[in-house]
């Protein structure tokens, strides 16, 4: 790693379509049925570009799927399945480089551990919606003061983490990505997975895949 220099000292990264293929509420309700499917995945759909506050959606989704503890084992073991290509490697160069990563979601946080476990990435540094559990394993809610359950909520939780060394990239591919632009040096929209043009026309600019995201953070 000789004479490479790395633009970006933090890097944010978004889980679901960026980190991996699926988006982890829809992938949940695929497996209740495809009515429930496709209800989900709409709504889903609006808030990702903008055209509903997070917030109008997310106790919705949860309510018609009520996962319950074997559902997130299974999409936390999906999460991993579809990883994106190349993301292992890039964040281990970044680690050697110097490189904090902070996940920054508004998916389910005990789903998205075991995929940052793998991915080097410290538990501390996953910032996500936490669900209850009844005694039987059951669903029993969510986290309804998380500020990522509501549009506006990502700028908020990285003010909250406090001093990270800078510059600092954010990366994603919604809207509520999009949001920290406030608080970041540079977001740049990620379309490995899905292309929201309006995400894009807020980014600084546009990548498809994580190696496309280290040749840009990297200067010889």
């Amino acid at each position: 790693m000789s004479g490479l220099r790395v633009r970006y000292r933090t890097v944010i990264l978004d889980a679901d379509s960026t980190l991996s293929a699926i988006e982890g509420v829809d992938w949940l309700a695929e497996q209740r049925g495809e009515a429930v499917a496709a209800t989900v995945r709409a709504q889903t759909d609006a808030a990702m570009r903008g055209e509903l506050p997070l917030e109008a959606v997310y106790g919705a989704r949860l309510r018609a799927i009520a996962p319950d503890r074997r559902a997130l084992v299974a999409l936390a073991d999906a999460y991993i399945a579809h990883l994106a290509p190349g993301a292992r490697e890039v964040i281990a160069l970044g680690r050697l480089a110097g490189v904090r990563w902070i996940i920054v979601s508004g998916g389910l946080r005990a789903a998205l551990l075991p995929m940052a476990a793998v991915l080097g990435i410290d538990t501390a540094d996953v910032h996500a919606v936490d669900l209850y559990g009844d005694s039987n394993g059951g669903y029993a809610g969510f986290d309804e003061a998380s500020p990522l359950a509501r549009a506006g909520g990502k700028p908020a939780v990285v003010r909250a983490v406090g001093a990270v060394e800078g510059p600092v990239l954010a990366v994603g591919d919604g809207s509520t990505d999009a949001e920290l632009r406030s608080v970041v040096d540079a977001f740049w929209a990620y379309s490995g997975f899905v292309r929201r043009p309006t995400v894009v026309a807020q980014a600084a600019a546009e990548v498809t895949s994580f190696a496309e995201l280290w040749d840009r953070m990297t200067t010889d």
